[in-house]
């Protein structure tokens, strides 16, 4: 694991006042990494990686909140006198997949047997008594931000030259880390990102567990077809449902294969 960046940081972290650690203005200013026009990518401290993950959950990059939680968690390890490594693995925990996107993770996750794979009762464990199996990572590791707002996916992280730099950078060290670990995307833009870096030989493209639909509140509907609680004749003409059968039946084979 690279500690360049939290040695850089510690000294900066530990001077932020309260108001910047709710997010004022000039935090950003205080941690930023690097700024291409309108995008400005800032430090938070989610480089740990857990050597004994057998399964990577992948995002796309922390949002606002999940960077401040992590920066109020890292300031609290570092005035009681932690060491780098502990604080990074204490703010690295905060927060993650938490409120309404947790439930819907755990289900869907379930649903194609992971649990049964990793011999846990639920994948809620990976959140408590498991949670050494699991490592949480975004494919930007660092809040990336467009004009001051989080990052959706545009432009395309594969093709911008800054985006793309801390694509193979930073999450290429997770996957090089990781060889043998399953590495789950949630959404599409996720999925692209690892497909792209399987293509240039970063990562083993059988380690891709792809086809999950996004946990987030907004794509209940898929979601519950996906788990089977929304009849076919119930969707909207907006969910594809022979995509997701054709993706779930996908996935559960395959995890069922590892078994």
């Amino acid at each position: 694991m690279q500690k360049q960046l939290i040695e850089r940081f510690a000294p900066v972290i530990r001077t932020l006042s309260a108001a910047e650690l709710d997010g004022a203005q000039g935090l950003n200013d205080k941690l930023r990494l690097a700024r291409d026009g309108d995008i400005e990518i800032c430090y938070a401290p989610f480089e740990y990686i857990n050597p004994q993950a057998r399964v990577v959950i992948v995002g796309i990059t922390p949002g606002r909140t999940q960077m401040l939680n992590a920066l109020r968690e890292a300031r609290k390890q570092l005035d009681r006198g932690s060491d780098l490594v502990t604080t990074l693995v204490a703010a690295k925990q905060t927060g993650a997949f938490s409120g309404a996107m947790r439930p819907n993770l755990v289900n869907l996750l379930d649903r194609i047997g992971l649990n049964r794979l990793l011999k846990i009762p639920t994948c809620d464990a990976l959140f408590g008594s498991a949670a050494h199996l699991v490592q949480t990572t975004s494919v930007l590791r660092n809040p990336v931000f467009i004009r001051g707002e989080n990052y959706n996916g545009t432009p395309n992280m594969t093709r911008q030259p800054l985006l793309r730099e801390q694509l193979i950078t930073h999450f290429g060290e997770d996957a090089k880390a990781l060889p043998s670990a399953l590495f789950v995307p949630l959404g599409d833009k996720v999925t692209e990102a690892l497909h792209f870096l399987a293509d240039r030989g970063m990562m083993d493209r059988n380690r891709i567990l792809d086809g999950l639909p996004h946990p987030s509140g907004a794509n209940a509907e898929r979601i519950a077809y996906f788990l089977g609680n929304k009849s076919r004749s119930a969707l909207s003409v907006k969910t594809n449902a022979d995509k997701l059968d054709q993706a779930r039946a996908a996935m559960i084979q395959r995890v069922s294969a590892m078994a």
